[in-house]
């Protein structure tokens, strides 16, 4: 299903006075659409449409023309490659607030990666064609849309790093801060890993039993509990000591 972005219907368009308030709160905020020009908001209102995905829908495949840049609202997205014998290579797993899809404007509009949901996912949808005019026309835009990009490359950057230099349960510790509430650093919580174990592995870039000898580790370490998919830790300041002692930056 899918319906339109823009926050007025049809009878109040923007007429040129467009400006991020006409825009659905979830991508307002952005990074990639902050300080634009009020015709590049009308754009955007204009041809920003919203979809609902089902769990394990494939919403386009590596090497495919590229028709769309998506902003998650809600859930998770799960981009991956395949190799020559059909092995699949997670590359990330998004949710809330990331745009995938983009980096196909430079790359001759086909896809890098491929993308599916991991669970029912609700996404913002904008043609490649907006992207392209508003480069054209919005030079803010186009800066916002590159420092986008350098700072998922920092984060990458980052993963690199951690696949280097930290042990399994380091990583997954790493992991496990990512998913702390932004207010959350001190004290005992109970942290809900987003997806399966299997999921997982393939996302931190181990092996499943990798993952079992790492969250084994912790338990000795550190005392947490896993139950399911919840992960109780009784004291964040130690997951932290813990998992960043061998990163070059610190938490978070």
């Amino acid at each position: 299903t899918s319906s339109n972005c823009s926050s007025r219907n049809a009878q109040n368009a923007c007429c040129g006075t467009c400006d991020k308030h006409d825009l659905p709160s979830e991508i307002a905020h952005l990074l990639i659409f902050r300080d634009l020009q009020p015709a590049s908001y009308e754009l955007i209102a204009k041809q920003c449409t919203q979809i609902s995905s089902a769990r394990g829908q494939t919403l386009f495949l590596q090497d495919d023309e590229a028709d769309y840049v998506y902003i998650i609202r809600s859930g998770w997205v799960k981009l991956y490659r395949e190799t020559i014998d059909g092995t699949e290579a997670i590359i990330d797993i998004l949710t809330r607030g990331h745009v995938f899809g983009d980096t196909s404007i430079f790359n001759h509009n086909i896809y890098q990666y491929g993308a599916q949901t991991v669970e029912q996912a609700n996404l913002f949808r904008l043609p490649i064609s907006l992207f392209e005019k508003l480069l054209e026309q919005d030079p803010k835009f186009a800066l916002n849309l590159m420092n986008t990009m350098a700072r998922y490359r920092r984060e990458q950057d980052k993963e690199v790093e951690h696949r280097a230099l930290q042990n399994a349960s380091q990583r997954i510790g790493c992991f496990l801060l990512r998913l702390l509430p932004v207010d959350h650093h001190a004290g005992a919580i109970t942290i809900q890993i987003p997806y399966d174990k299997l999921l997982l592995a393939g996302r931190l870039g181990m092996k499943p039993e990798t993952l079992s000898r790492g969250l084994a580790r912790l338990k000795d370490d550190l005392n947490i509990t896993v139950k399911g998919g919840s992960v109780a830790v009784p004291n964040i300041e130690s997951l932290i000591e813990y998992a960043c002692s061998a990163c070059t930056h610190n938490f978070p």
